[in-house]
Formats: C-alpha cells, sequence, structure tokens
C-alpha cells in the first residue's frame, strides 16, 4: 500500500484515463473510434509523434543504460519491468494476431483511406495488445517507483512526491502511447490494454526487486566492485 500511496499521482491519473477509455470503448465501434482519435494531422504533429513513438523502443535502454552508472539494483529492476511487460505483450500478440487498423481498414472499409505518415514502415499483424504501450507505462511507472525511493538533496523528500514529476512522466507514457494511434500502428483497445499490463508489471515485480536486488545492490553501480 505504501507503493501506491507514494506513487499516487502517476496511477489516480492512469486509473482515470484507463476507466475513460475503457467506457468509450463500450459504446463508440472500433472504426469510429480510431477515426475520431486520429483526425487532426499536421506536419508538425506528424514529425513529433514520429519521434515520441522511438519512447517505447530503445529509450528504455538508454535510460537504463545510465542507471548502470548509478545503481545497478535500478537498472535491473527497470530493464526487467520493460523486458517482463513486453514478453507477456508477445505472448498475448501471438495468442489472439488481431490485424493492425491498416489491414483491418482494408478488409472492412476499403473506401477509407488512413492518414499515414511519410517514413513510418506499416506493421499488418500482431496488433493486440500495444508492445509500445507497455514499454512506456512500465517505463515511466517503474521510474516514477525509483524516484520515491531517492530523495532530492536540496528538499530531503521523495523526488516523485512532487506532483509535477509524477504528471509529468503520466504525460510522457500517454505521448508515446497515443502516437500509436496517431501512427495508424494500433487501435485504442491495444492502447487500453497495453496500458493495464505496463502499469501492472512494474508493481508486481516491486515486492521482489526491493527485498532481493535493490537493497542488496543499493550503492553497486557497474564498474564498481561489490564489497561484501
Amino acid at each position: 500500500m505504501t507503493l501506491l500511496r507514494k506513487n499516487s499521482v502517476f496511477l489516480v491519473l492512469s486509473l482515470i484515463l484507463w476507466i475513460g477509455l475503457g467506457t468509450i470503448l463500450l459504446y463508440l465501434p472500433k472504426a469510429d473510434l480510431h477515426l475520431w482519435l486520429n483526425q487532426v494531422h499536421t506536419p508538425f504533429l506528424d514529425a513529433f509523434f514520429r519521434v515520441m513513438t522511438h519512447l517505447g523502443e530503445w529509450v528504455p535502454y538508454v535510460v537504463m543504460a545510465g542507471l548502470l552508472f548509478y545503481r545497478l539494483g535500478d537498472a535491473t529492476y527497470l530493464l526487467s519491468s520493460v523486458l517482463v511487460g513486453g514478453g507477456i505483450g508477445q505472448i498475448i500478440k501471438h495468442l489472439v494476431n488481431a490485424p493492425r487498423p491498416l489491414t483491418w481498414f482494408a478488409a472492412n472499409y476499403p473506401d477509407i483511406q488512413l492518414p499515414l505518415v511519410d517514413g513510418v514502415v506499416m506493421n499488418t499483424q500482431l496488433s493486440f495488445p500495444s508492445g509500445h504501450t507497455i514499454s512506456c507505462f512500465a517505463l515511466c511507472m517503474a521510474l516514477s517507483i525509483i524516484l520515491t525511493n531517492h530523495k532530492s538533496s536540496i528538499t530531503n523528500h521523495p523526488l516523485t512526491s512532487f506532483p509535477l514529476i509524477q504528471t509529468f512522466l503520466f504525460l510522457l507514457a500517454l505521448t508515446g502511447s497515443y502516437s500509436r494511434i496517431y501512427l495508424s500502428q494500433h487501435f485504442a483497445m491495444d492502447i487500453w490494454a497495453g496500458m493495464l499490463i505496463g502499469i501492472a508489471t512494474p508493481i508486481l515485480l516491486y515486492p521482489l526487486f526491493a527485498r532481493f536486488v535493490m537493497q542488496k545492490w543499493y550503492k553497486l553501480h557497474f564498474f564498481q566492485k561489490k564489497v561484501h
């Protein structure tokens, strides 16, 4: 419960979004919702979301590499959260094997042309759930938890006790996730499921890492020999 309370801003914002999106999914048809969420395209937004979509690709590994120089336990926790969440997503993807928006619209609404962004390679299958969304929310949820355990040298309070930091992490995860709808790589349902997996994985892994990894490697970094 302490973990949930300390990260309450990130979790409450995520819960509001998840419930709100789930409610909309109950009442709006799949095609209508995708077209509504994907109706505004500009050159600036095309470039912006083409960049932001990488938040669910290589960014987690860059952050993890940076943490290797600081605390090995934190780096291991963050990487495990992203990889385990991604592994769960891949299993579900191959079991469901749902078509991506481009394939689905071509089969069901051939007269509708989805707005595509130049330079983006379009996928055709394995749509549900969104792996990028899992990575985005797993990365930001794990970072929120890590920051909760570290204190600012100025205030001596956990860094994520400041609501703005947790809000920023939530908006970062949301933007990276929405980029998948904007680029027509995923439906809203894929994002909805990816959020759940991405948030739940770091929370469920934390007790294990807090007991066996984080405390043991609290001050150990990649280039430091372990002190017995």
